[in-house]
């Protein structure tokens, strides 16, 4: 038999941990070995890259159409928002499971450049928004919205 040395601190953090964790998931099921179930916020994956002439984001909207998607620049905060909308399935459809997310979105990013906002380019292809977005010495425009080709 092993002795054990007690640390009450650690029994603390494990009550904390437990705590965090069942405000931060109110909807998780406990029920013994069964498979944990949890709603997800729907937040689209962002790739940020800079070149010396250019910002370019890359972000994944699978099954989303483009017309849910704007993109707004504000100043030095560029936002991407939309929606991606759950097809409806019929009378005689049975669904066992959905893992998607859906509904609204929005993300932001601060720029640390200033922006050509004349010469930004968006292109949206095969579920994936890319944004090319040239920097300038001058200050972009207030509140424009940026079209997507």
């Amino acid at each position: 038999m092993n002795l054990v040395k007690w640390d009450p601190l650690r029994d603390i953090e494990d009550v904390t941990t437990r705590v965090i964790d069942l405000l931060a998931n109110p909807l998780r099921r406990r029920d013994g070995g069964r498979e944990s179930l949890t709603v997800a916020d729907w937040a689209p994956a962002v790739d940020i890259s800079e070149t010396a002439e250019a910002f370019c984001l890359k972000v994944e909207l699978p099954d989303v159409s483009k017309e849910d998607v704007h993109v707004t620049l504000d100043g030095d905060l560029l936002t991407i928002a939309g929606e991606r909308r759950q097809t409806q399935t019929g009378k005689d459809t049975l669904v066992h499971r959905v893992e998607c997310s859906y509904g609204a979105f929005w993300r932001s990013f601060h720029l640390p450049s200033p922006i050509d906002a004349g010469a930004i380019d968006a292109q949206f292809k095969d579920g994936m928004l890319t944004v090319k977005l040239p920097k300038t010495e001058v200050k972009a425009v207030k509140g424009i919205e940026i079209s997507i080709h």
